[in-house]
């Protein structure tokens, strides 16, 4: 081992060894590098949550038909013509059909509703979504967990199991006001923990003769045939729109319907956590500096004494940096340790496609964790480089004079 490395280990145990002198200061960089990591890994965590209830609800075998030019469920309207025109076309269209050879689809509308929240009386508002029988069948990952499904033309209600959950007087028998009239619960769902679960199902024309929406249809359902190219359906099923007449028609999967969703409400939640996040990192980096060169100062003797027995400025510099390093390490860990403790697993919720409540499952997964540690490392890095070379240009016989 080179006389270099073995100064540098030895210099870092000294310095190590005389933590105990400063470890208020110590502890203030740790915490101040904690509190970043927990900042930063908690917006991850949101956005990441958020991502994963939407990339939940979506499926890349099911289509959504939207009219009117839109991308979106909200301000789509699919006309009654050209539903007929649809269900009418004969051949191929990439989608599957029933056994009398009609197409499987569901017609469908959603309608915000207000509900008041009993443990706090905050009033939130609802996504309500009118189908046709089909429906449920159409969501994959959907699977009634209470009761049963809603009758064809009853005001019943089938509620996802966070609704269920968070709300009282959404147990399965009970009666609940949405809207102008009552609804019956007659059944809970679950649905993978994705968005569907912030949803009320029922039954299509049950939701436009309460709500005064005779005929709207927002959106179609369809189940694409998936033999073969799995990209070919939904190719021949915009192609085939094209030819119906009236109101421009377009369709787009599941998946990324609702993966265009979560991309912009994740990419607002990472544009405030990001800048929040590095002004704070800014302010545990002066720290950090403001620490190790007390550090620096606390050891001007010692360093000076190596220094002129021989000891390099490689191994000053090192020894300082390994330890604003190790703390800023320190830091991070205690800073995931924390988020993960306080927001992993916790429920959160935010305005939805439709301005409807959405909630979700905060989740802090291995990659929120890799980068919020490597800013918590940054801090360290940063902070600790100009003590480092600091503690390399100390002026040696002026320190030990002044000390001695």
């Amino acid at each position: 081992m080179s006389s270099v490395l073995k100064q540098t280990f030895l210099m870092i145990r000294i310095n190590l060894g005389s933590l105990p002198r400063r470890l208020w200061i110590s502890l203030s960089m740790v915490l101040s590098v904690a509190l970043v990591v927990a900042v930063l890994a908690g917006f991850l965590a949101m956005a990441r949550g958020f991502e994963t209830a939407l990339a939940g609800a979506g499926s890349p075998g099911i289509a959504v038909i939207l009219g009117g030019g839109t991308n979106q469920e909200i301000g789509s309207d699919v006309p009654a013509e050209a539903i007929r025109s649809l269900a009418a076309m004969t051949g191929d269209i990439g989608v599957v059909r029933d056994g009398a050879g009609g197409l499987a689809l569901s017609r469908e509308i959603v309608v915000p509703v207000d509900v008041v929240r009993q443990v706090d009386g905050a009033e939130q508002t609802l996504s309500l979504r009118g189908m046709d029988p089909l429906g449920p069948g159409l969501r994959d990952r959907a699977a009634l967990s209470q009761g049963r499904l809603f009758s064809q033309g009853a005001r019943e209600i089938v509620v996802g199991a966070r609704i269920a959950d968070e709300f009282s007087g959404f147990a399965v028998g009970d009666r609940v006001r949405l809207g102008p009239v009552e609804w019956t619960v007659v059944g809970h769902f679950t649905s993978g923990g994705s968005a569907f679960e912030s949803e009320i199902w029922a039954d299509l024309e049950a939701v436009q003769s309460a709500f005064d929406r005779l005929g709207q249809v927002q959106s179609l359902r369809v189940r694409l045939d998936g033999r073969g190219d799995p990209a070919l359906p939904l190719t021949t099923l915009r192609a085939r729109l094209s030819a119906v007449p009236g109101a421009p028609l377009t369709s787009v999967s599941e998946a990324d319907l609702y993966a265009g969703q979560a991309e912009r409400t994740e990419s607002l939640i990472r544009l405030f956590g990001w800048p929040i996040a590095l002004l704070m990192a800014v302010g545990a980096t002066a720290g950090a500096l403001n620490t190790m060169m007390s550090s620096v100062s606390d050891r001007t003797v010692e360093i000076a004494t190596l220094r002129m027995i021989g000891f390099a400025r490689v191994p000053a510099f090192a020894a300082t940096w390994v330890e604003a390093v190790l703390l800023s390490s320190v830091g991070a860990v205690v800073g995931i340790l924390a988020s993960r403790l306080a927001f992993d697993g916790w429920r959160a919720s935010t305005m939805g496609a439709n301005n409807t409540k959405m909630a979700f499952q905060l989740d802090v997964t291995s990659d929120v964790v890799l980068t919020a540690g490597l800013l918590g490392l940054a801090i360290g890095i940063v902070g600790g480089a100009l003590p480092a070379l600091a503690a390399t240009r100390l002026p040696l016989r002026g320190a030990l004079q002044a000390r001695g």
